[in-house]
């Protein structure tokens, strides 16, 4: 497999650098494990985080089966996912305002009551119906990866993403769930979870508008 990677060095170095500035963005995927991080702990932010990490290969899959090309040249097909990502993120965003709404005491009567099932569908589910997601691969695959590149390469590529992604956000899991950080944020915990649920909101007012 190295021997093969030779030729391709270059082109999967413009890969990882273009990734690392798309994946340290902040969009839906920092603020589900940001949120889970601070209401549930690490572990509920860490399956978070896989489930996260191993949608991306559904964006690699389908870019690699041509599907992606039919998303592209399909408007209304990209309309559905958008939309459908929209209402998951506001569904979210109304969820966390509620909890809110009931009082501090409630809140924290929520911390750690979720699965690490839930979690890792909640991140899996995050981060598939992202179109934000969906534009990165279509254009990594179009414009920065070759077309002559070969599949095994290209296979690569998507594990190397999908592994990537997850690290990146067990990393941030970590860093968000030490003690200090996640003290002070559960000292405000009324007030973190409205901002959440408007930040998620607001997330998915933005899908619908820039559609």
């Amino acid at each position: 497999m190295l021997e093969q990677m030779q030729p391709y060095w270059l082109e999967f170095l413009a890969i990882a650098t273009v990734h690392l500035l798309a994946v340290a963005s902040p969009g839906p995927d920092f603020a589900i494990v940001l949120k889970h991080s601070v209401s549930y702990g690490r572990r509920a932010a860490i399956y978070t985080s896989i489930g996260i990490g191993l949608a991306i290969l559904l964006h690699v899959a389908y870019s690699l089966l041509g599907i992606g090309l039919l998303i592209q040249t399909t408007p209304w097909l990209f309309n559905v996912l958008s939309y459908a990502a929209a209402a998951y993120l506001a569904y979210i965003g109304f969820k966390a305002i509620g909890s809110s709404a009931a009082g501090k005491s409630a809140s924290n009567a929520q911390k750690g009551q979720i699965s690490d099932g839930k979690a890792f569908v909640v991140g899996f589910v995050t981060n598939g119906l992202n179109p934000k997601a969906t534009l990165f691969f279509l254009s990594l695959f179009a414009v920065v990866i070759s077309v002559t590149t070969p599949m095994q390469v290209k296979l690569f590529y998507g594990v190397y993403l999908a592994f990537a992604t997850g690290l990146w956000f067990i990393a941030l899991s970590f860093l968000l769930a030490a003690q200090p950080v996640r003290r002070f944020l559960q000292s405000k915990g009324f007030w973190f979870d409205r901002l959440m649920g408007i930040l998620l909101i607001l997330l998915a007012v933005k899908l619908v508008i820039g559609n």
